[in-house]
């Protein structure tokens, strides 16, 4: 196997780096994010517009903050989601009823994007190992059928 590639957190910017990490290479920065949040606003508030331009409904949502990302670097699963189809790849939602009926085995997966008190990582499968990155640096490898974690 070829060398691992960790992209390690800089600020609150665990999308980039879980996607990064998950893609093994530097393919998104915080501006092309940024770019994806703002046209999932934008599409939001056409949406919202459809059910009049003044209506109450409407005039709340835009007093509102983006729901895609936030000051902090933050970026919503929905962010993640449009990033991945630009490698033509698809988020399927773990407890989604299409992932329920797809019948998949989590264990023949490749790659996983979790989400734990607001923090973006990645679980992913590596020649034989499974990869767990977090932020500052790679936790675990957990080779086949034994767990060591350091």
């Amino acid at each position: 196997m070829e060398s691992i590639f960790h992209e390690k957190q800089e600020g609150s910017l665990c999308a980039q780096h879980c996607l990064n990490n998950l893609l093994q290479g530097e393919y998104f920065s915080p501006v092309e994010l940024s770019s994806i949040a703002h046209q999932l606003d934008e599409e939001e508030r056409m949406r919202m517009a459809e059910g009049g331009v003044t209506s109450e409904d409407y005039r709340t949502f835009l007093q509102q903050p983006s729901g895609n990302m936030d000051d902090s670097g933050f970026f919503s699963i929905q962010v993640i989601s449009n990033a991945l189809k630009v490698w033509g790849l698809e988020l399927i939602l773990f407890n989604s009823p299409e992932y329920q009926r797809l019948r998949i085995d989590p264990i023949n997966e490749r790659s996983f994007i979790c989400n734990y008190k607001e923090h973006w990582f990645t679980v992913r499968k590596l020649g034989k190992q499974v990869i767990l990155y977090l932020s500052l640096r790679v936790i675990c490898q957990i080779a086949k059928l034994t767990n060591s974690c350091r």
